[in-house]
């Protein structure tokens, strides 16, 4: 007895969901499997179409599904850090070698700008830029002037 169509694409639907639940994937299983169970009904209402069809059919309402609901997410934007923010630093920033800057509250990884300058500890500096989780940083009396 062969397994009617429309109980293979519920059975997918099912497993797609569920796998969801296992392996979270941003709901793109999750969105394939309910594409599985449109696909199932259309299975239903047309039990003519071939194999060919319904697995074209689940690739397009899955695809136009995860592109529907991607644009109904908020838009990620990177983290930026603003030009000269103040910070202090923790360690002494020996010329070349990184150390830790107090900067909002927060302990970061930080360098000088200059490659051949120091800064003490406990130093007023300035942040120029971030490289990755790395504070660049220049000594606040480089521009006091």
């Amino acid at each position: 007895m062969a397994i009617a169509p429309t109980f293979i694409w519920l059975i997918a639907g099912l497993v797609l969901c569920v796998m969801e639940l296992v392996t979270p994937t941003a709901f793109i299983e999750l969105l394939m499997g309910v594409g599985a169970f449109a696909v199932a009904g259309i299975s239903f209402l047309f039990p003519q179409l071939g194999l060919g069809l319904q697995i074209a059919a689940w690739m397009g309402v899955s695809l136009g599904l995860v592109a529907g609901t991607r644009k109904l997410l908020p838009k990620r934007t990177p983290h930026i850090i603003a030009e000269s923010q103040e910070a202090q630093t923790l360690t002494e920033l020996a010329p070349g070698k990184p150390g830790r800057v107090l900067y909002e509250g927060n302990s970061w990884r930080a360098k000088c700008d200059d490659p051949q300058m120091a800064i003490a500890a406990e130093e007023m500096v300035y942040v120029v830029r971030r490289e990755g989780n790395t504070l660049i940083v220049i000594p606040q009396n480089l521009l006091n002037f």
